[in-house]
């Protein structure tokens, strides 16, 4: 990856990708930020905006147009695509949204990029897996958002009833960026003690108090969504970090769609694990032991991800 360039191009210029162009362009991480959109005018109308405040952050250059922006590119994040409407599952998007992928893919390796890709369109870890298999590149080239956000908001309520900083909790959401996705309870420490055992030794809390933070976390998008149609400062804050880690070779621990080759009983599929992100994208899974439950847990979210992009290719 041509780091010195420091450059990212942005597909998808809708309330996703912006949120996650401003953090970017406000944080001075990288010098150049390419926009495209199915919207030529939007994408320009938001370069301008950007571009406006150039007196008042770090030097960076904003521009839009059409994917030739790619070829020297760092990192291309998607965000293109059809959103979730209320009442509507991430899975229900995929037919819609890999045709979308498929066309954007054709763009992208036409131009030469040879970078890291970046999705968060939905329904992710399928459309991760169609992006990979569309554009050939490195597995570990291509990272799908995963259970970044997910994580995030289990962290933040965990932290929110034990009336601490949610990055003082460590725990993870694995499997899809959906209905199946499930908490790792055997692998969460708070106060440095494995959940359960924080429990055990707590005169403040009990197991009854944290009984519906799985669900809450699952249903975080859906309730967001009926209040305010669409969810989109969180997930562009967690591009934003997967994004920073690439740019700065961080080697960070998170939960991303990542390809799988045996890790937690899953082959060849793109699901929701943690994996250390740096300049190449992914450099490894992290496999933390899991309870048998939660094995089972796994093994049912990839039969639902593998039984939809069956499903998915067969539209094509």
């Amino acid at each position: 990856m041509k780091a010195k360039n420091r450059k990212v191009v942005l597909v998808g210029a809708g309330m996703v990708g912006m949120s996650f162009a401003y953090q970017l362009y406000a944080s001075g991480l990288c010098e150049e930020l390419g926009l495209i959109d199915f919207f030529p005018e939007k994408a320009e109308g938001e370069a301008m905006d950007l571009n406006h405040a150039g007196a008042l952050v770090p030097p960076i250059k904003v521009t839009s147009g059409g994917y030739e922006q790619c070829a020297d590119a760092d990192v291309i994040v998607i965000c293109g695509g059809l959103p979730q409407k209320p009442g509507e599952t991430r899975l229900q998007l995929v037919d819609k949204n890999i045709k979308a992928v498929k066309d954007m893919s054709e763009q992208i390796v036409a131009s030469g990029f040879d970078g890291v890709l970046v999705i968060a369109s939905n329904p992710v870890d399928v459309l991760t897996n169609a992006l990979q298999k569309f554009t050939g590149f490195p597995k570990n080239r291509v990272v799908g958002s995963g259970t970044t956000l997910d994580t995030s908001r289990f962290r933040y309520m965990l932290g929110d009833i034990l009336d601490i900083a949610p990055n003082s909790v460590r725990g993870y959401i694995l499997g899809e960026h959906g209905d199946t996705q499930f908490a790792a309870w055997s692998n969460v420490y708070v106060y440095g003690k494995p959940f359960q055992k924080f429990l055990a030794s707590s005169k403040k809390f009990k197991a009854e108090d944290f009984k519906d933070v799985e669900t809450r976390v699952m249903r975080a998008a859906y309730e967001i969504i009926n209040r305010k149609r669409a969810t989109y400062y969180a997930i562009g804050i967690s591009l934003f970090t997967i994004v920073k880690a690439i740019l700065r070779d961080e080697n960070t621990e998170l939960a991303v769609s990542a390809y799988c080759e045996g890790q937690y009983g899953v082959n060849d599929l793109y699901i929701g694990v943690p994996a250390i992100i740096g300049r190449e994208g992914i450099r490894e899974i992290v496999e933390m032991e899991l309870s048998d439950e939660e094995l089972a847990k796994m093994k049912n979210s990839a039969t639902t991800l593998k039984n939809t992009l069956e499903e998915a290719y067969k539209t094509l």
